[in-house]
């Protein structure tokens, strides 16, 4: 797996999701949330694009970095999930997913440069969020971001989180978390995208960019709505 090398190699830049990701456990679940903004260089190839890949019905995947990297490890590892599912007639616990993308994530770490995220629900322990920044860590977390917009926003984050979130105050913890960094990090930008997965399974949210929240008057172009236009 060498797919940012190669691009390199051959004087090809690949498309950079230096972007903006956040995924935190509520008591009845995950909520995921991303921006919009796919960029090569200074060019915006995509406003609208889905950083969100499912795993397996019940465990997404959150990506940044080089995005042939990390959509090419959504893809082997949906791939193995939907083998390992198929034999054992069971799902797989959001644990065994989150640590075979660690696995490859470790197995490639001088060829890959991707940080990721994996959060889901199961029976056995519910709501969860693991983080998989560049190298192959895996680390399980209440609540994390990465992406080149989260430096923008650990305060936030941090000051912000509760452990007795219901599912609408998780929600509105990801979109403000994701709608500061975009105010605030040039690589961040266009929509925010959100899934939230509970016991009743996969919930999808689309916001516009339009409709963003403006957090610094001083950044983008206000609209009659009091929202803020990106990308």
């Amino acid at each position: 797996m060498r797919f940012h090398g190669e691009l390199r190699a051959k004087g090809v830049e690949a498309p950079s999701t230096g972007t903006t990701i956040v995924a935190c456990v509520y008591k009845d679940g995950v909520v995921l949330g991303c921006d919009g903004r796919v960029s090569v260089g200074n060019y915006i190839s995509n406003r609208a694009s889905n950083k969100i890949a499912p795993l397996a019905e019940h465990v997404f995947l959150l990506r940044s970095g080089s995005a042939p990297d990390a959509q090419q490890v959504s893809d082997i590892v949906s791939y193995y999930v939907h083998n390992l599912e198929g034999e054992s007639q069971q799902r797989a616990s959001v644990e065994v997913v989150a640590k075979l993308v660690m696995q490859i994530n470790y197995q490639n770490k001088d060829h890959l440069v991707g940080a990721l995220i994996i959060a889901g629900y199961d029976d056995v322990k519910g709501g969860q969020v693991y983080g998989c920044p560049i190298g192959g860590t895996l680390a399980s977390e209440k609540w994390t971001i990465d992406g080149s917009g989260s430096t923008f926003i650990w305060g936030y984050c941090d000051s912000e989180y509760r452990d007795d979130f219901n599912r609408e105050e998780a929600e509105n913890f990801v979109q403000e978390a994701c709608a500061l960094a975009m105010s605030s990090d040039a690589s961040s930008g266009g929509c925010i995208r959100m899934v939230t997965v509970n016991k009743d399974g996969a919930h999808h949210k689309y916001i516009n960019g339009s409709q963003v929240a403006l957090f610094q008057d001083e950044v983008g172009l206000s609209l009659p709505g009091g929202g803020m236009l990106l990308g």
